[in-house]
């Protein structure tokens, strides 16, 4: 069994621990390595080849949003999720703004977390509940006239795959759903990130928050 490769960043040292003491219960996560701020990530990561980065928000230094943009640009197969106390509207914003592709809060309880964490290695979307009702207060802003011209570069499909990718469904999930390949999900999804100039399946998302495609 590939194990999940895991970097852990937080400036408290208790909490770092914490969820390292965890997750040395499941033999299929390894902590290959942490950071107690951003610039410190940043070089350690070159020696761990880590899947995922689980990431703080708040941190002396550099902070949570110019670190995770920077990994995403320096390490492109490494995927980000934040770990955090914060559950402000801008922090979430700023966070997915960066590139992450998770966001939980510290206050989730285990299975959640390891949830998290397989979902986001894979490079999957993954909001905890209160997370994802923040998010999509977001729902209610924006004109629909913008909205409507916005959708027309979209076909049928490709809205109602782009639906689902923000709804945390799998490849696996929307091709069941809708009664076609795996492969032929990825090539939707490859095409909406080229066809919407995102640059990762987080702007996927961001783009069906702000033209109100999905829906709590």
């Amino acid at each position: 069994m590939n194990k999940i490769r895991v970097f852990l960043v937080d400036d408290h040292t208790l909490i770092r621990e914490g969820v390292k003491n965890s997750l040395t219960n499941y033999p299929h996560i390894e902590v290959v390595g942490e950071a107690k701020d951003g610039e410190e990530a940043l070089s350690r990561l070159a020696l761990c080849e880590a899947e995922l980065v689980i990431m703080d928000v708040s941190m002396p230094c550099m902070g949570g949003a110019e670190t995770t943009k920077l990994i995403i640009e320096k390490y492109p197969n490494t995927n980000v999720m934040v770990l955090s106390m914060h559950n402000e509207e801008t922090m979430i914003r700023e966070m997915l703004n960066a590139g992450a592709l998770g966001y939980i809060l510290k206050s989730t309880n285990m299975t959640e977390l390891l949830e998290a964490i397989e979902t986001v290695s894979k490079g999957e979307i993954y909001f905890t509940k209160e997370v994802s009702a923040n998010i999509m207060k977001q729902l209610v802003k924006g004109k629909a006239n913008s909205q409507s011209q916005s959708l027309d570069k979209l076909t049928k499909r490709e809205i109602e795959i782009l639906k689902l990718i923000a709804e945390e469904f799998t490849n696996h999930e929307i091709a069941e759903k809708l009664f076609i390949s795996p492969r032929t999900v990825d090539t939707h999804r490859r095409n909406l990130i080229q066809k919407l100039q995102a640059k990762n399946t987080a702007g996927l998302v961001r783009y069906a928050i702000k033209h109100k495609i999905t829906k709590v």
